[in-house]
C-alpha cells in the first residue's frame, strides 16, 4: 500500500514558478515509478510527467517541456514537480501517483495509488 500527498500548490502570477511535491508513504513507494497529472473541471485527467525509481527515465507531455522539471529525493520518500514561467492554462488539479511496477507511464489507467491533489491557480 502506498499512501500520497501533495503540496506545494498556490496562487501564482503569470510568469511565477511553483514547487509541488508528493510524499510517499508506505514500503513500495521508494520502488514505484511517480507520475504527475492535471485536471480541469468537465475535463480528464492530463499527464504532466514522471520518474522511475531511480530516475532514469522521465516523459513529459510535450505541451509542458521546458517548463517543468520532475525529480525525487527516495530518502525523503519526495517526488518533485517544479514548475516554471507558469501561464493562466496551467491552472488545474496537480494530482501525484504510483505505479508499484516501475512503470513510468503517460495513461491513468496504469497507476495503482493517487494523492488528493493540490490546487495550482495561475492568474493573469
Amino acid at each position: 500500500q502506498v499512501q500520497l500527498v501533495e503540496s506545494g500548490g498556490g496562487l501564482v502570477q503569470a510568469g511565477g514558478s511553483l514547487r509541488l511535491s508528493c510524499a510517499g508513504s508506505g514500503r513500495a513507494f521508494s520502488t514505484s515509478a511517480v507520475g504527475w497529472f492535471r485536471q480541469t473541471p468537465g475535463n480528464e485527467r492530463e499527464f504532466v510527467a514522471a520518474i522511475t525509481r531511480i530516475g532514469d527515465y522521465t516523459p513529459y507531455v510535450d505541451s509542458l517541456k521546458g517548463r517543468v522539471t520532475i525529480s525525487r529525493d527516495n530518502a525523503k520518500n519526495t517526488v518533485y514537480l517544479q514548475m516554471n514561467s507558469l501561464k493562466p492554462e496551467d491552472t488545474a488539479v496537480y494530482y501525484c501517483a504510483a505505479n508499484r511496477f516501475n512503470r513510468a507511464a503517460t495513461e491513468v489507467q496504469y497507476y495503482d495509488y493517487w494523492g488528493q491533489g493540490t490546487q495550482v491557480t495561475v492568474s493573469s
